[in-house]
């Protein structure tokens, strides 16, 4: 069975600021998506991959949202992305934790107030 999860989309309100949290945190250089109406930068995409892909969007009427489904991000050491977090203008909710045989999670808000979770295996 593959992984049923396909696509995550992160509103925000400023995709500068956005933009610049996120590719602090996790390192990477995210890439401006050709979508009529909507602005959306993408996460790298490897459709050969295992994994879901998704953007940061910024839609009319579509708000950021503290509430609601956490997205997990893949970490070599949470506690990396957890302090990356807080230095790029997020905060961090929850610090790095045990969840068992599972590894270790971390709970973080972005600058837009999104709720995000950083997992890994140390």
């Amino acid at each position: 069975m593959q992984n049923p999860v396909d696509w995550f989309e992160i509103y925000v309100q400023d995709m500068e600021r956005a933009c610049a949290f996120y590719t602090g945190v996790f390192q990477v250089k995210l890439e401006r998506l050709d979508t009529p109406d909507i602005e959306m930068w993408g996460f790298p995409m490897a459709g050969d991959n295992y994994g879901a892909t998704g953007a940061l969007v910024r839609m009319p009427g579509f708000e950021p949202s503290g509430q609601g489904v956490i997205i997990y991000f893949k970490c070599e050491d949470c506690a990396a992305e957890a302090a990356r977090a807080a230095e790029g203008g997020g905060s961090v909710v929850k610090p790095k934790f045990s969840i068992g045989k599972y590894g270790h999670i971390a709970l973080v808000k972005d600058t837009e107030g999104n709720m995000i979770g950083l997992h890994s295996m140390n």
